[in-house]
């Protein structure tokens, strides 16, 4: 890459030369003298030159910046697949098993362990096994992020209209206020069976994964949907409302009007939300026809839409009752959630001794808050 930089500044040198050499003679209106034409000629095949030289030197760096990409990746995955084996090492070793002596990843101190790579594969499970969390629009800062939030003033908002000449523009404004989110301790423990641990046939990394990513999903969707008082919202916590004309039934124009409650540019990736007994009900909902309102679409991985777009049924959602808001719609990128990457991994080996268990506990720190209300709408029974 020096050399490269280097040609790169001759070929311009040279270059400067023969413009000086042609302005030279342009000022002064006349051709050029033998020597002018010489020196001309010299210039003009060096940088030729330098151009192939400059050429190959770039098809070098990339081919060379592919080398060391392929690398790279073979490092990572060669640190990840150790990182693996650490872990599964570790926890066999506290399950009283005999392991095979090898290279060790360090995996901290007084018990607690914090493997990258296991860490992002648990949270790429949550993210499959719950919806709200993986359309939510993710950050993952330390300390406190303040995201601007606009808020529509619709009595004096900014408005385009036709104007003439001569004439002042009325100012209209609306305005930004921020939604801060930090971040609450949170843990989720999975006891494990030492005889399971220890036995070398069962991918003990992957149990641990699978079954630390139901509970962390399982607690992500409830606090997302209802929030917890005095720590984070959930998405039902949007300003946009449609109250049911019922406590106990919903119907198709509800619906309808839920649906038409969220602006058209959100509308593409809108879906819906709802308890499975609130789904039930609905889907015995029939147009005049007679025909079922709730369309099914097996090719889909949503087999089931309502109005055309995806359900999501979700046992952490209310379900039909006074004043209970059941049926969540909209683009989930409406709320803000902060979920730190820090995931820390604790393996307990005395809690659980007289249970001949191991306790796998994972600790990590999350906040949210609905941040564009705009884009998410609930249906409130009467």
């Amino acid at each position: 890459m020096k050399n490269l930089k280097t040609m790169i500044e001759l070929r311009n040198e040279k270059l400067e030369e023969l413009n000086k050499l042609t302005e030279t003679a342009q000022l002064e209106k006349r051709a050029f003298t033998e020597e002018e034409n010489t020196n001309f000629d010299a210039l003009e095949a060096e940088i030729k030159s330098l151009d192939a030289t400059i050429e190959k030197l770039e098809r070098s760096a990339k081919i060379e910046n592919v080398v060391i990409e392929e690398e790279e990746g073979k490092d990572e995955s060669k640190q990840e697949e150790l990182e693996v084996r650490a872990f599964a090492d570790y926890i066999r070793e506290n399950a009283g098993a005999v392991v095979e002596q090898r290279a060790k990843v360090d995996m901290g101190s007084n018990g607690a362990i914090i493997p990258v790579s296991i860490a992002q594969q648990i949270i790429d499970k949550v993210s499959d096994m719950c919806p709200i969390f993986e359309k939510a629009q993710k950050y993952s800062v330390k300390g406190t992020i303040k995201i601007p939030v606009w808020t529509d003033n619709n009595s004096d908002n900014i408005k385009v209209a036709f104007a003439d000449e001569f004439t002042e523009l009325t100012e209209h404004a609306g305005k930004f206020v921020s939604v801060d989110l930090g971040g609450f301790l949170a843990g989720a423990l999975t006891i494990i069976g030492k005889s399971v641990a220890s036995n070398s046939d069962i991918d003990v990394v992957s149990f641990v994964v699978n079954e630390m990513a139901k509970e962390i999903a399982s607690f992500l969707e409830k606090v997302l949907l209802n929030g917890e008082a005095s720590k984070n919202e959930g998405a039902l916590a949007t300003t946009n409302i449609v109250t049911a004309g019922s406590a106990s039934a919903i119907t198709a124009d509800e619906l309808i009007d839920l649906q038409m409650s969220v602006k058209t540019p959100y509308q593409a990736n809108a879906c819906w939300t709802m308890n499975s007994a609130t789904f039930a009900a609905i889907r015995k909902l029939k147009d005049g026809q007679g025909n079922y309102l709730v369309q099914a679409d097996f090719t889909e991985a949503n087999a089931y839409r309502i109005l055309g777009k995806p359900v999501y049924l979700s046992d952490n959602m209310p379900t039909i009752a006074t004043k209970k808001a059941v049926v969540l719609y909209g683009d989930y990128s409406g709320l803000a959630v902060n979920m730190r990457e820090n995931i820390e991994i604790q393996v307990l080996q005395e809690k659980y001794a007289t249970q001949h268990a191991l306790g796998v506990v994972a600790w990590f720190e999350v906040d949210s808050k609905v941040a564009d209300a705009q884009k998410l709408a609930v249906l409130k029974m009467a």
